[in-house]
């Protein structure tokens, strides 16, 4: 790479965009253009943040951050999904896309019941393919023996019509 290009790469998953910039002196060289990194991550941690809680006693249940106690942990509380207000730690935290706009910093289990309710996360979070994959997961598991038997019957029969439609429509192209 020529001595006319910076490179502020430090993290691996970041997109790299070439644009104009004049360096220290323009006149030293010919082109001048400087690399700037946009990350690709768009998820920060910061207090009104939903997250999905995916380890311990709470797994599988919703939360927000209150507040943030370290780079390792953070204060959760969640009224409304049965969450109790406690320190978990980030990598026992996924986070969500869902964000509370002008949550006060450390409130109240009362005020994260006010602003989840006067937000509507639980059905913005029903509405998203993640919940619907996790509900869908649910079920599958939920299915007995002969549950399973009955869709794999009825695979087979789907599969079947549409393999007859398909020949037909080849047979149309061919004559």
């Amino acid at each position: 790479m020529s001595t006319d290009h910076r490179i502020f790469a430090r993290y691996k998953n970041t997109r790299i965009e070439k644009i104009a910039l004049p360096l220290s002196n323009p006149l030293r060289f010919k082109r001048t253009s400087a690399i700037m990194v946009k990350g690709s991550f768009k998820r920060f941690v910061e207090v009104g943040r939903v997250v999905f809680i995916n380890y311990g006693e709470d797994a599988g249940k919703l939360a927000v951050i209150v507040d943030i106690i370290d780079h390792n942990r953070a204060l959760i509380d969640g009224p409304t999904t049965g969450v109790t207000r406690h320190s978990h730690a980030f990598r026992r935290l996924t986070l969500t896309d869902l964000v509370i706009k002008d949550f006060p910093r450390g409130g109240r289990s009362s005020i994260v019941k006010k602003y989840l309710e006067k937000e509507n996360i639980l059905e913005k979070w029903n509405k998203t393919s993640w919940a619907k994959k996790l509900e869908s997961r649910k079920k599958k598991a939920a299915l007995t023996d002969f549950d399973r038997f009955k869709t794999l019957k009825l695979r087979k029969q789907r599969r079947r019509v549409i393999q007859v439609n398909i020949a037909s429509i080849k047979n149309k192209a061919k004559s």
